[in-house]
């Protein structure tokens, strides 16, 4: 499907792919034998610089080359750049390094917080300030790797400094090598001017400490640095006004001589500091030339920090150990899938996509213990923060569900704590609520968490707070806009909940913004609020109130004389086609009924006139696959039996928006899920309704695919023989059995299965039938497994 040059051996395949990107880089740095142990395929071909190009944020995937484990707290990256929203710390078009960061920025739209910095420098003026740390670099000179980094650092006549650089959870590990008798030293950056928003002149300057115990070998230090405070829930904003980044840095060689930076003036002996603009620096003996330096970072304490230094990397480790222990926890989750038929540029895409999906949400508990921003307290448990809900709901999630189990129940309990300190599930949990987009998805996680059998939860609780959801409308809700990042607001949650919607079905334009998208998103989340009431065997008034207003919501914003959907004010009228919308349109939303797409063809006149408007959609040029509300639109023509279609489009999404390059996403990345819509399509199907239980049958990318599921002794096999030049499905079989409708429910595959498509190289009608002859699909209300269980009559559709 994609081109690049083929590497080969231990050669870094994403030094290799630059070579197309920048032609003068003919050389390839390589990977020490040392550092690509324990050896995995999988782990080799990930490209950590996929995503990260393009010439504004939107333009690429916002990620980094960061070294850490899955999920980890803190992932470390060489800096580039101050980090602050839309802006990465690091861009592989940089040419000078200012340190290395432990970032705790879980996307790029997102603030940073608690974050700390390394840099390693030589001679006798220590350099503090970012403009004038920076030192020189080449490309040809970094090995990237998820679990170890390295480049050679321009220090200044002819010398060089090896930065090497690898990660645990919630510590990092970095080993410099000095010249020798350059005075070498290593600074800790504590505090640093900080930007809020995305606009570069609102500046604010965290306050922080720092102090230095040469006996201890140790810098610690603190910050209150948390640039998304502006748009703190206000019931919450005194609390979370308390947090503090802690870290603390343990060196490998004795202190010659140290000192304390504040606004780039030095104070050479001293070992403690408070206030703004703050460093420390360590120096070491003029023979020194290899220091070693371990950081614990804690939301907690610098005693805390102190203990995860201990407890993940002792003293005495190597830093080819830390990265093999980084390394083995990578490819024991990469690993679990193995592809025949891919190129080398399709292992980058794939394996790249899988380690995407597998770092967000990320740990912010800490030896059985967790600081909340919520509450400014320090509780015993599980928590994680980074949850883009808004855009992880509609695959990432499902993605975690299959390849992460053991993580979801610590999840989804997180999320409940969250509700139990702060009032409310999280919509965007940075540290905090931040109320960034709109809906309450954390419905359809616990929904399709439940549906998909996951336990270890408390369940009646995840209930309450999902109930709550559906049913109670935020303060103020009748006179509050809750615009996007609107500051000096509360709980955002299901804003329009008391004005309109809950009476007659849509959220007011004149009331609120992104009016249309919060209809019809509430709409689904009452759907998986119902499916969770269902399951839970609540009392028959609650699923049917719920399940009534799933399925009418969306359709009152259906405007008859246009065939789109269009926002609507309090007192009914049409706002316009053009408003109300959240990053996206007319066309994508028209499409954003998941949970009834047969009554939404119904709506646009039947099968042909629904399948002639997907055809419009895409040829128009109005599906953006740069942002979400696009993403399950190409397989809605399998619900309109028009399957083949959906195997053209779903080919022609995955070749137009990625490739194995740093401008290789063609949107933000967001937390994995443009990553998760590759991966799904990739092995063939798609989770188009999240709480259903169901995925939608694509067109498999590869000739076979075998993934070992966790917790599973038997495989899932996706056999596709000649799918890399064919695209088109002629037949489907589960397990032997042919599968009648273009669906494949989780409860086939969550335990393993024998998959196999029959691939064809020209339009196939599904299940061999001929154009013209009807075939079963969805019913309205109901998901397939609840049709077989009723022995309900089904929906009769025409091919197309």
């Amino acid at each position: 499907m994609f081109s690049a040059l083929s590497t080969c051996g231990s050669i870094l395949l994403v030094v290799a792919h630059l070579t197309l990107v920048c032609p003068q880089l003919t050389l390839a740095a390589k990977c020490p034998a040392s550092f690509s142990l324990p050896p995995s395929d999988a782990v080799d071909h990930v490209n950590p610089l996929i995503g990260n190009g393009g010439d504004t944020p939107n333009g690429s995937g916002g990620m980094i080359p960061s070294t850490a484990p899955p999920f980890a707290m803190t992932r470390w990256v060489a800096q580039t750049h101050e980090n602050y929203v839309s802006v990465t710390p690091y861009n592989h078009t940089a040419t000078t390094i200012h340190g290395f960061q432990g970032t705790h920025q879980p996307a790029i739209w997102m603030g940073e917080s608690g974050q700390v910095v390394v840099v390693p420098g030589i001679g006798k003026e220590v350099k503090s300030q970012f403009s004038d740390r920076g030192l020189g670099f080449s490309n040809a000179t970094e090995v990237i790797t998820p679990s170890y980094y390295r480049v050679e650092l321009d220090a200044g006549n002819g010398h060089v400094i090896l930065a090497e650089q690898s990660a645990t959870s919630r510590v990092g590990h970095l080993r410099f090598t000095f010249p020798r008798g350059k005075n070498g030293y290593v600074l800790l950056e504590a505090t640093r001017s900080t930007v809020i928003t995305s606009t570069p002149t609102n500046i604010t300057y965290p306050d922080g400490t720092i102090a230095v115990d040469a006996e201890r070998r140790e810098i610690t230090g603190s910050n209150s640095e948390r640039q998304d405070w502006i748009i703190t829930p206000t019931s919450t904003a005194d609390s979370a006004s308390h947090f503090r980044g802690y870290f603390c840095a343990r060196f490998d060689k004795p202190f010659t001589s140290w000192g304390v930076v504040q606004n780039g003036t030095g104070k050479s002996g001293a070992t403690e500091g408070e206030g703004s603009l703050l460093s420390a620096y360590a120096r070491f003996a003029d023979d020194t030339s290899l220091v070693n330096v371990r950081v614990g970072v804690s939301f907690i304490s610098v005693e805390q920090a102190r203990r995860n230094l201990d407890a993940e990397i002792a003293d005495g480790v190597s830093l080819e150990e830390t990265a093999r222990n980084t390394r083995t926890a990578w490819a024991e989750k990469l690993g679990r899938i193995s592809l025949e038929g891919a190129s080398e540029a399709d292992k980058e895409v794939f394996y790249t996509a899988f380690f995407h999906t597998l770092q967000y949400p990320y740990e912010q508990d800490e030896g059985g213990q967790y600081y909340s921003a919520y509450d400014n307290q320090v509780h015993k448990g599980v928590s994680y923060t980074g949850y883009s809900i808004w855009d992880t709901f509609r695959a990432e999630w499902a993605w975690l569900i299959l390849f992460a189990p053991e993580r979801v129940p610590d999840m989804i309990t997180s999320m409940v704590q969250d509700y139990k300190e702060g009032g409310w599930l999280p919509m965007w949990k940075n540290i905090a609520e931040t109320n960034i987009m709109v809906g309450t998805h954390a419905d359809s996680l616990v929904a399709e968490a439940v549906v998909k059998g996951v336990e270890g939860f408390d369940l009646s609780l995840a209930w309450e707070a999902v109930y709550k959801d559906a049913t109670t409308p935020p303060e103020n809700d009748g006179n509050t806009t809750y615009s996007d990042r609107e500051e000096n607001v509360d709980y955002e949650v299901r804003a329009g909940l008391s004005s309109v919607y809950a009476e007659k079905g849509w959220v007011a334009d004149d009331v609120h913004s992104e009016s249309a998208s919060r209809t019809l998103d509430y709409a689904y989340d009452d759907y998986a609020v119902y499916r969770l009431a269902e399951a839970l065997g609540k009392s028959p008034d609650i699923v049917t109130a719920l399940r009534d207003r799933a399925m009418s919501a969306p359709f009152t914003l259906y405007n008859n004389a246009t065939g789109f959907m269009e926002a609507r004010n309090g007192d009914g009228s049409w706002a316009g086609p053009d408003t109300g919308w959240t990053e996206g349109d007319k066309w994508a939303y028209s499409f954003d009924v998941v949970h009834d797409i047969p009554t939404l063809i119904e709506y646009r006149g039947g099968n042909e006139s629904f399948v002639q408007s997907l055809d419009a959609h895409f040829d128009g040029g109005h599906n953006d696959h740069s942002n979400e509300p696009s993403h399950h639109i190409p397989y809605l023509y399998s619900l309109a039996g028009a399957a083949s279609r959906t195997q053209e489009r779903v080919r022609e999404i995955a070749q137009a928006n990625y490739n194995n390059t740093p401008t290789g996403l063609s949107g933000n990345e967001d937390c994995g899920q443009m990553s998760a819509w590759y991966l799904f399509s990739a092995l063939g199907f798609y989770p188009v309704n999240p709480a259903s239980g169901e995925y939608v049958v694509g067109s498999p990318f590869f000739d076979k695919v075998t993934v070992k599921l966790p917790g599973q002794d038997t495989p899932l096999t996706i056999t596709a023989e000649g799918a890399v030049s064919a695209k088109y499905i002629q037949s489907l079989t589960v397990d032997g059995e042919a599968v009648g409708a273009p669906i494949i429910r989780h409860e086939q595959i969550a335990a393993g299965a024998d998959i196999v498509f029959k691939m064809w190289e020209t339009p196939q009608a599904w299940g061999g039938v001929e154009d013209g002859d009807s075939v079963c699909i969805l019913p309205r209300l109901m998901s397939v497994l609840e049709w077989e269980r009723e022995a309900g009559e089904c929906v009769q559709v025409q091919i197309i």
